[in-house]
């Protein structure tokens, strides 16, 4: 899709290796002024594969022997030189490889997990865990640091403008986490869990000092980091509700000698941002891939003097869109050109193609025939799973993503506790319903997707109940023989609807101090803390002190949704006869202008409504839970009068509803 820059970039899929980790592949420096690049990419088997591109064919470089998954490219060299080394994270292990591929560095690190995540700098090796950073020079020990939550990237401001170190930590509990040696020198709230950064520009702007930042819920924005404090300069709201950013990188691909900002997102969107007169970004391009892209870069890949965008995806596509024009002569029917050296390519994709499907067929023979034998033992196919459960917070749901490396069978969804499974309009796949008893194997959900052919990710929106807590399954089956399936587990938390805040006062030591406007919150957190206190054998003492107006205030907050929930239940209802009344009379001119809304807009209701079946039901149960936690502060049992609060919201008042409240006691 194109969005107005005068940008026109065709598709070209070069070669495919084994499933890739996040930031794991690299152009290496051109030779000359855009000569083509060689293309570094490190995949789940432990290979690095370096190839060029020459007459659209992929020729190799060089290629490693397998080993443990690498989940780090990066390239490096001496400051204020060419970056023309490729470094490689796999395991607890960092190696050095030239660009011919002789290695010439095995540095097994101290750290006793696998490395998340990696930036090289000169000399200078950042390492880290998921919640352990470890600074490295010249392989030595040099600084250590415990994050609070998991880190899931991690770049170091440039040296070469600064001389000084600044090493800067993305961590899952929404902050970027600057350090100064083994010290906190100061946090960064951001809107949502960090998932990459990137030095804007590719060396931090003009003062060095500015990071790009992508989130897992689809934000990106740009922070400077002076010495003393940050300045936020920018943030995009993911208001198309985008997948989580994977990777970011700047270059010039519109040719203007300003770089454009280039995003790949776990949902397979590819987007350009240019930047208008205040400097603030604007998305002029976007392109949808059918998988997460694990890696982008800009640069000269299929031919001399053409840039183009090079992206990586989950399943091990490396796939560039480029400003090589597609040759086309004129006619009326205006047919595609195609050169003898695109026919020759075609013609060797169609034998390699047969070749591999003489093969398919004769290691399936192979596999029947070994397989009705008395010692035959079946082997298990391996295949690898990327999930993501991440709270979105603007509308109280939660997104389940699930992305297999070959094509999905069939999702098998379980619950030990009430959830609602969400309408997502990416979703193809049939789901069906399974009747399943509670009671004695707490089993309150069972649904299973099936989808539809060459389909390799699958997202779930889910919506849980506050102080509901258990374990939600997901049985992941691709189509693959002999049949087989992963198990994914995911927690569903007390105040599954909640999320961290970053005010603390330090000054308290032993004790926690919650509040809320919710009476209903409170409730939880007693009930949770007092339960895992007696399983612990912990000592604890709670206190509380309710305030009674809080009550009605949080029926306040909850009228405006309850309000809007009603009136579209009550215009949905109308639809049908209103429809019929129009066929009747021919024309609406007859009907009320309320009602001629209504009939104009009833696609729109219908498809809002369907989207949030249950949340009519959900606010319904804010309310009695409001109720009956009230009286339980007091000591009072009130369960007996709830069928008389479900009568009153039937014919919502708020002010009766109010009453109600205050004259139940």
């Amino acid at each position: 899709m194109e969005l107005g820059l005068a940008l026109a970039l065709a598709r070209v899929d070069y070669v495919q290796v084994g499933v890739t980790s996040q930031k794991t592949m690299r152009l290496l420096p051109a030779s000359g002024r855009r000569a083509t690049q060689k293309v570094v990419i490190g995949d789940h088997d432990g290979v690095i594969t370096c190839f060029g591109i020459k007459k659209g064919e992929a020729m190799p470089v060089f290629k490693t022997l397998p080993g443990q998954r690498i989940t780090r490219l990066e390239l490096g060299g001496a400051l204020n030189t060419p970056q023309e080394k490729i470094f490689v994270a796999a395991g607890s292990e960092v190696r050095g490889f030239t660009k011919r591929g002789k290695q010439f560095l095995s540095f097994e690190t101290n750290l006793t997990e696998n490395i998340k995540a990696m930036h090289i700098s000169g000399a200078d090796l950042f390492l880290c865990a998921s919640y352990i950073y470890n600074h490295y020079c010249d392989c030595k020990d040099q600084h250590y640091y415990l994050s609070g939550d998991k880190i899931n990237d991690i770049l170091c401001l440039p040296v070469e403008k600064l001389n000084c170190i600044t090493p800067i930590l993305a961590c899952q509990d929404r902050v970027l986490r600057v350090l100064q040696g083994s010290d906190l020198l100061y946090e960064v709230e951001v809107p949502g869990p960090p998932s990459v950064l990137a030095l804007n520009n590719g060396n931090g702007g003009d003062s060095g000092e500015e990071v790009l930042f992508g989130t897992s819920d689809g934000k990106l924005g740009l922070i400077q980091f002076s010495r003393s404090s940050p300045v936020h300069k920018w943030e995009i709201r993911n208001d198309k509700k985008r997948g989580g950013i994977l990777c970011i990188d700047s270059f010039d691909i519109v040719g203007d000698g300003v770089k454009e900002l280039l995003i790949g997102r776990d949902d397979g969107m590819l987007e350009v941002y240019n930047f208008d007169s205040t400097n603030d970004p604007v998305l002029r391009y976007d392109h949808a891939l059918s998988e997460s892209i694990t890696s982008i870069q800009g640069g000269c890949v299929g031919k001399d003097g053409y840039d183009e965008i090079l992206v990586s995806t989950y399943s091990g596509w490396v796939t560039g869109l480029t400003t090589e024009p597609v040759n086309r002569e004129g006619g009326s029917g205006e047919e595609l050109k195609i050169s003898q050296e695109m026919q020759n390519k075609i013609s060797s994709l169609r034998s390699e193609l047969e070749h591999l499907q003489i093969k398919v067929l004769q290691e399936r023979e192979k596999y029947q025939q070994s397989s009705r034998s008395s010692t035959a033992v079946s082997a298990v196919p391996a295949f690898s799973v990327n999930d993501k459960f991440t709270l979105n917070k603007d509308d109280a749901s939660y997104s389940l993503i699930l992305e297999v490396q070959t094509a999905i069978d069939n999702v098998l969804i379980q619950s030990d506790v009430p959830i609602d499974l969400l309408d997502v309009d990416k979703n193809s796949a049939v789901v069906s319903f399974s009747g399943c008893d509670s009671e004695p194997n707490s089993n309150f959900l069972l649904a299973t997707y099936r989808c539809q052919a060459n389909t390799t990710r699958l997202e779930l929106k889910i919506r849980s109940i506050e102080g509901q807590y258990g374990i939600l399954q997901a049985y992941v089956t691709p189509r693959i023989q002999p049949k087989t399936c992963h198990v994914r587990q995911y927690q569903i938390k007390p105040l599954s609807l909640h999320q961290r805040t970053h005010s603390i006062d330090h000054d308290r030591k032993g004790e926690g101090f919650f509040k809320s406007d919710n009476i209903s919150t409170i409730s939880i957190l007693k009930d949770v803390l007092s339960k895992e206190a007696t399983k612990r054998k912990i000592n604890l003492n709670i206190s509380y002190d309710i305030n009674e107006i809080s009550v009605n205030h949080t029926l306040k907050l909850i009228h405006p949704k309850l309000e809007y929930q009603l009136l579209l239940a009550k215009k949905v209802q109308l639809i049908d006869a209103l429809k019929e009344l129009q066929v009747h009379e021919g024309n609406m001119d007859f009907l009320i202008p309320e009602y001629r809304c209504i009939l104009e807009e009833a696609d729109h209701l219908l498809e809002e409504y369907k989207k949030q079946p249950a949340h009519l039901e959900r606010l319904y149960g804010m309310i009695t839970d409001l109720f009956i936690d009230k009286f339980k502060f007091k000591g009072t049992n009130v369960k007996s009068k709830v069928p008389l609060l479900l009568e009153i919201l039937d014919s919502y008042d708020q002010n009766a509803l109010i009453t109600f409240f205050d004259a139940a006691a």
